[in-house]
């Protein structure tokens, strides 16, 4: 990953449709999952937070939650220490429902 601050600011307003400056810190994860950057707006300037995993790879985020998805600190403290966070974002209400039509017009499908 070679986004600096430029791309990664022009990211969060095109992609994100965010303001930079607002205070939020925003997480970019490379294709391997192995480096992850951070921007953040301190007030008096662009902060960029980047780290690359010696071992294993960061947490897969759930690919089908389609929704801004929002880290308590907690939770980036574990994601940036290279913690597994798969399960955090599984059981959703929404998917849960959808397995269950699922399940169910297989079964009657079967029948």
């Amino acid at each position: 990953m070679r986004a600096s601050y430029d791309s990664l600011f022009a990211r969060v307003k095109a992609v994100l449709q965010k303001d930079p400056f607002s205070g939020h810190l925003f997480l970019f994860v490379n294709r391997s999952r192995t480096t992850c950057k951070c921007l953040y707006w301190d007030g008096t300037g662009l902060v960029l937070l980047s780290k690359r995993l010696e071992k294993g790879t960061f947490s897969r985020i759930n690919p089908l939650y389609e929704k801004e998805l929002v880290l308590t600190e907690a939770e980036f403290g574990l994601f940036f220490e290279g913690a597994n966070l798969e399960k955090r974002f599984i059981d959703s209400p929404e998917e849960v429902r959808r397995s269950l039509v699922q399940t169910a017009s297989a079964v009657s499908v079967a029948a």
